[in-house]
C-alpha cells in the first residue's frame, strides 16, 4: 500500500475495485465506514453487488474482465473535463501526453459495450474522483487475478499520477494484501526477480552483493515462477518443497496441481495441518503455528511486526525457519547457522536496504513503515512524497483485450471465484473452528433467481458445473448479489474443488493465472450426493 491503514479514514472519495472487502479484510473496511460516515463519497467497481456496493454512491456493475475499458473510459473523461493536475503532471511524470491521446478511443459508450456499465455511471465515477482533493484506490485480487492483470493495475495507476492522487495523506494506490505476510514473504526475497527489499537478481552490483553475503552465486536471469515449476514436475523437476501453502485447493486446474504433484520423486510439505496438499507428501513435517513461535509479519501496509511464542509448539512441530535451516544444513549449504528467529531478522535488515535502519529490538515497538533505510530514520508511511523511486511517474498505455475465454454456446456462463466472510483461503484452520462451520457449513454456487429458473435449476438443489478442464458437483443458491449470466463460488473447500474449473489463461508479464474469469456450463444435477 503507498498508504496507511489509518489513511482508510481520510479520503473525500474512496475508489474499490476487484476488492470485497468488508468481507475479505473486515477490520480494515471499519475505516472506509468511518470516512463515510464522515462524508466520504464511495465508488465501487465490482461484477457483484457484494454489500460494499450497497454502500457506494456510484455503484459499477462492470462485467469480469472488462477493468481496463472501464478505467481508460474513467481515464478519457477526466481528460475531457479537464479535471487532470496539470501541475502535478509537469512535475513529477512522463509519457502524459501519449497517454491522453491514447485514451480518446476509450470513449464513456465504447467501454459500456464491452463492460456493460452504463456510460452515464462511467462518467459519474471519473469525474467524483477526477474532482476530488483526497482520492484513493483500494485494490486486491480481482484487479491482478487476470491475464491481463499488470494492465489493470497499470491503468489504475494512470488514474492516480493524472489527478495528482499519491504522495500525500488520504490519497494513494492501495493493494490489500490477500494472506497475512504475503507482503513479508516478497519483503524477504520470495519473488523469483527478486533478492530480499525488492532488489533485482539481473543487476550484476546486486549479484556481487549477495554472493559475498552467502557465499554462493544466483543467475542473472529470473528464477521459475510457480507456475512453470509445477508445469516442469517431473520433466526438469523431480522434487519440490511447499512450505504453508495448500496448492492443491487454491490453485488454479486442480487436475493439473495433482498430477503436477505426483509426478514428482519426492515431495516434501511444511504446515501445521494435514492438508490435501500434504496428503500427497512423501514426507510431511510439522511447522509450529503462529502463537507458537517468535517471529515478524510485515502487514499490508508495509509494516513489520514483532509475533512472541505464547504457547510451546504441540508434538514434534518446529518453527519455520528452524525446518528450513536444517534441511540446508544437511544439504552442504552455507549460512544457515541462525540460533534463533532474531537472528533470521537481523540478516534480512543487513541485507536489504527497506529494512537497513531496523533490527529485532527496534521492530518490537511495530510502529515502523518501511523503508527504513537507516538507523534512526522514522520509517515512511506514506510513499513517493515528493518523488518516484525511478524519478517520475510514468504513464502507461494498455490495450483492452478479452479474458483468456470468452462466453459460447458450450460454456455460455461466466465464472467468478473468491472468499467468504466465515472462512479464510482453503479453511486449513478456519475449517476445524465449529464457530465458522456453523456460519458457512458447505460451499455454494451463487446464482441470479432468473437464471435458476431458466437453467432450471433448483434453489438449494444441486448442479453439476463444467469448464474446459473438468467439473464439480454444487449446491445452488438463488441470490441477486451475482448478476444474470455470471455464477461465483468461493474456492475454500476442498470437497467442492471449484479450482478444478479455473486455469484458462496466465498474465504474460506475472505468470499470475486468471482465476477470477472463466467460463463454464451449468445443469441441474440428475442426483444429490451420497
Amino acid at each position: 500500500m503507498s498508504n496507511p491503514l489509518a489513511d482508510m479514514e481520510l479520503p473525500d472519495v474512496i475508489f474499490c475495485i476487484g476488492t470485497n472487502m468488508t468481507e475479505t479484510h473486515p477490520v480494515a473496511a471499519t475505516r472506509l465506514k468511518k470516512a463515510m460516515r464522515r462524508g466520504a463519497k464511495l465508488i465501487v467497481a465490482d461484477p457483484r453487488r457484494i454489500p460494499l456496493a450497497q454502500k457506494a454512491d456510484v455503484y459499477l456493475p462492470l462485467r469480469v474482465g472488462s477493468d481496463v475499458a472501464l478505467l481508460g473510459a474513467m481515464a478519457h473523461v477526466i481528460v475531457r473535463e479537464g479535471l487532470v493536475d496539470r501541475e502535478f503532471i509537469e512535475a513529477r511524470t512522463e509519457d502524459y501526453e501519449a497517454m491522453s491521446q491514447h485514451v480518446t478511443k476509450f470513449t464513456p459508450e465504447w467501454a459500456e459495450s464491452i463492460s456493460g456499465v452504463p456510460a452515464r455511471d462511467i462518467e459519474a465515477a471519473a469525474i467524483l474522483y477526477g474532482k476530488a482533493e483526497r482520492g484513493a484506490i483500494y485494490y486486491t485480487l480481482g484487479i491482478t487475478e487476470h491475464i491481463c492483470g499488470v494492465d489493470n493495475v497499470q491503468s489504475l495507476c494512470n488514474l492516480v499520477l493524472m489527478t495528482g492522487n499519491i504522495g500525500r495523506e488520504g490519497t494513494g494506490i492501495n493493494p490489500m494484501r490477500g494472506q497475512n505476510n504475503i507482503q513479508g514473504a516478497g519483503d524477504c526475497g520470495a519473488l523469483p526477480n527478486n533478492y530480499p527489499g525488492f532488489q533485482p537478481v539481473s543487476d550484476p552490483a546486486n549479484q556481487a552483493k549477495f554472493k559475498a553475503a552467502w557465499g554462493v552465486e544466483v543467475d542473472l536471469e529470473p528464477g521459475m515462477t510457480k507456475v512453470r515449476a509445477l508445469e516442469a514436475c517431473g520433466d526438469g523437476i523431480q522434487a519440490m518443497l511447499i512450505c504453508g501453502e495448500n496448492t492443491v485447493v487454491s490453485d488454479p486446474d486442480r487436475k493439473h496441481c495433482e498430477h503436477a504433484l505426483r509426478s514428482l520423486e519426492h515431495l516434501v510439505v511444511i504446515d501445521i495441518f494435514l492438508t490435501e496438499t500434504a496428503a500427497l507428501a512423501d514426507v510431511v513435517l510439522p511447522a509450529a503455528a503462529w502463537g507458537e513461535t517468535d517471529g515478524v509479519f510485515a502487514n499490508t501496509e508495509r509494516r513489520p511486526q514483532r509475533v512472541r511464542q505464547a504457547v510451546p509448539p504441540m508434538g514434534e512441530a518446529k518453527p519455520d525457519w528452524w525446518i528450513i535451516a536444517q534441511i540446508a544444513q544437511r544439504l552442504g549449504a552455507p549460512g544457515f547457522e541462525w540460533e534463533s528467529a532474531k537472528d533470521v531478522f537481523n540478516e534480512l535488515c543487513s541485507v536489504s536496504e527497506t529494512y537497513a535502519g531496523l533490527d529485532w529490538d527496534l521492530v518490537a515497538e511495530g510502529r515502523h513503515h518501511w523503508p527504513v533505510p537507516e538507523k534512526g530514520h522514522p520509517g515512511t508511511p506514506v510513499l513517493h512524497v515528493g518523488e518516484f523511486l525511478r524519478g517520475r511517474g510514468l504513464f502507461k498505455t494498455p490495450e483492452y483485450r478479452d479474458p483468456a475465454e470468452t462466453v459460447d454456446d458450450e460454456y455460455p456462463v461466466w465464472l467468478t471465484t473468491g472468499r467468504r466472510l466465515a472462512h479464510y483461503h482453503t479453511r486449513t484452520m478456519t475449517g476445524r473452528s465449529v464457530g465458522t462451520q456453523f456460519l458457512v457449513p458447505e460451499e455454494l454456487v451463487e446464482v441470479h433467481p432468473d437464471d435458476v429458473r431458466d437453467w432450471k435449476l433448483e434453489d438449494g438443489g444441486f448442479a453439476v458445473m463444467a469448464s474446459r478442464r473438468g467439473e464439480i458437483l454444487v449446491k445452488v443458491k438463488a441470490t441477486k448479489q451475482s448478476p444474470r449470466g455470471t455464477v461465483f463460488c468461493s474456492f475454500s473447500f476442498g470437497d467442492v474443488p471449484v479450482n478444478t474449473l479455473t486455469g484458462s489463461g496466465y498474465d504474460p508479464l506475472t505468470d499470475t493465472a486468471e482465476l477470477k474469469v472463466c467460463t463454464v456450463n451449468i445443469e441441474a444435477a440428475s442426483t444429490a450426493p451420497a
